[in-house]
């Protein structure tokens, strides 16, 4: 049922776009779902406490109650504040801008509510973003958007609004990411390739950091995680850094409304000349940075104590960004980072000598080959890194997962990995690393392997899992591989015999026709 409505909404809401950039649209109605979602609960509160005051069996009930003691009571913010619902003032609240959906200045009314809102919650101030008043869409456009919005009923729960809510803020980053093609690729992760980094890394206590957080997907993610596994939002802390102002906001709003509390530093900045959180040591970190990014080197960067391992070459960012989480990760913390495949192997501008101390340095702990066409309009193929600052399990070693044909195809242009497959994988690392209840680990062929550093270093440091997993397992049998070969070659006798009756008949008819041999 939800996934009808997350398809109608959609289908409505870029119909009435019109010709606006899906890049700027997206903000508009992200924005507008995350104000309905704030007025939805602060009303489900509001009518929840009023039931409360009025009940005598109820610790909240007020004695001698008259109507004026109840609208003072439920004006008290910290009633609010107590199950974190954010306090809407009465002119920001949704019945009010509904009612003022087709007036001429709704742009102005919404940019005001959203001023107030930020006003009231401090947790709010300067992520949300004011743009209505000059968006440039058709005259009564935003009002339809308005009345389209008002259709998505979050219920009265407020555990059960906060996940349909969930859902349909997903599902539209999802949508925007694949209309705004490649640019799209770079706010938003596709849900399974964050899945396999969650379920390997299992983030389920202390400090969770992503330096370039996009839209916050891996913390979503991760708090999806937690409460499967029977944890709580608050054994976690969140830390994350975007440099992109807009995204930035994006990702605030999509925390806020899960009401999971974050630091994304003060301002939008960009994580290697503007460390918002330079003493911040992580247990996990989880991020996909931009691939292969040429223009990130400033020149006081240079002789920075995050290059542990050697100077990242100036026209690519990919092993800055390795050592920048190496940095940043506690004693005993983990990292799983998305990567361009380039980064497994290349020699370039010191890059090999880079991985090479690294490997040697044993932080690297697991690579993962995966499918192509993961992302959105993109087709370079991608991989995923998991360090470890220090190994607690196989130390000298190195697991390779080579995931490259394990994708199922969603549409004409992308795959993703299956729920199946993540878990496939999640169990191999778990095996691998010995985990209680995880059970023994085995070498695959063709899938994964556990390999000595020693080897890794026979192969010029290079990583790649396509070269360590070797073939896959074929009958070892070798009656069956007899037979196999005897059908093979009769086959292929058959073929050859037929072929050279074609030959001859093809001959006849040229000659035929005057053509000699």
């Amino acid at each position: 049922m939800l996934d009808d409505i997350k398809k109608t909404l959609w289908a409505t809401a870029d119909k009435l776009r019109a010709n606006m950039d899906a890049a700027e649209y997206k903000h508009l109605v992200l924005g507008l779902i995350f104000l309905k979602y704030v007025s939805d609960t602060f009303a489900a509160r509001r009518a929840e406490l009023t039931g409360r005051f009025l009940d005598e069996a109820d610790d909240y009930f007020l004695h001698e109650c008259d109507d004026q003691m109840l609208a003072d009571e439920l004006e008290d913010r910290d009633y609010y504040r107590e199950v974190n619902v954010f306090w809407v003032p009465e002119a920001a609240r949704w019945e009010q801008l509904r009612a003022a959906a087709k007036q001429t200045d709704i742009g102005k009314r919404i940019d005001e509510a959203l001023t107030v809102i930020e006003q009231e919650n401090p947790k709010l101030k300067g992520i949300l973003d004011k743009r209505y008043g000059r968006a440039q869409l058709p005259d009564g456009k935003l009002g339809e958007l308005v009345d389209l919005v008002s259709t998505i009923g979050f219920g009265d729960d407020p555990g059960t609004a906060r996940d349909v809510l969930g859902q349909v803020y997903e599902y539209f980053l999802g949508q925007f990411a694949s209309a705004e093609g490649k640019k799209g690729g770079q706010f938003y992760t596709p849900a399974s390739i964050v899945k396999t980094l969650v379920a390997v890394l299992a983030p389920h206590h202390g400090k969770v950091y992503d330096p370039c957080c996009g839209s916050g997907g891996m913390f979503v993610q991760s708090e999806k995680f937690i409460e499967a596994h029977g944890g709580k939002l608050g054994d976690v802390s969140i830390y994350g850094q975007e440099s992109n102002p807009t995204t930035w906001r994006l990702a605030a709003m999509n925390l806020a409304l899960r009401g999971i509390d974050f630091n994304l530093g003060k301002e939008p900045a960009d994580t290697f000349t503007r460390n918002q959180h330079p003493d911040l040591r992580a247990d996990f970190i989880l991020a996909n940075p931009p691939f292969n990014i040429s223009d990130w080197w400033h020149g006081s960067l240079e002789g920075d104590p995050r290059w542990l391992y050697g100077d990242p070459p100036q026209g690519n960012a990919n092993y800055a960004w390795l050592q920048h989480m190496l940095h940043h990760l506690g004693p005993n913390g983990r990292a799983g980072i998305v990567l361009a495949n380039g980064s497994m192997s290349s020699s370039q501008n010191n890059e090999g000598q880079i991985r090479a101390a690294m490997v040697d340095a044993d932080v690297v702990e697991v690579m993962i080959a995966l499918p192509g066409q993961l992302f959105f309009n993109t087709q370079i193929p991608a991989c995923l890194w998991f360090l470890a600052k220090k190994k607690t399990a196989r130390p000298g070693e190195v697991l390779f997962i080579d995931a490259r044909k394990l994708g199922r195809m969603i549409s004409r242009v992308q795959a993703e990995l299956t729920d199946e497959i993540i878990e496939r994988i999640a169990a191999t690392v778990a095996a691998w690393r010995g985990e209680a209840g995880a059970g023994d680990y085995a070498d695959q062929p063709g899938y994964c392997r556990s390999v000595a550093l020693a080897e890794v270093a026979e192969h010029g440091h290079v990583l790649t899992p396509g070269r360590y997993v070797g073939a896959e397992a074929v009958e070892d049998d070798d009656e069956a591989f007899a037979d196999k070969m005897r059908s093979l070659t009769e086959k292929l006798g058959e073929q050859m015999a037929k072929g050279a009756e074609l030959d001859a008949l093809i001959r006849r008819k040229l000659g035929g026709l005057g053509y000699e041999f």
